[in-house]
């Protein structure tokens, strides 16, 4: 495989736990959630409510 497959999958990834973050979320968790899932993680994202925090 080529090395640039592992970059923008590593660069999805840390984009995906600022999106969590951002959502109230786990970015560590969401991170390594990422890593395994990749693209389908992202799209999980999208879906996902922001949590209240009170």
């Amino acid at each position: 495989m080529d090395e640039s497959y592992f970059v923008g999958w590593g660069t999805l990834a840390l984009i995906n736990a600022g999106i969590a973050q951002g959502k109230s979320r786990t970015g560590l968790n969401w991170f390594l959630l990422s890593l395994l899932l990749g693209p389908l993680a992202t799209l999980i994202l999208l879906f996902v409510e922001k949590e209240n925090s009170y």
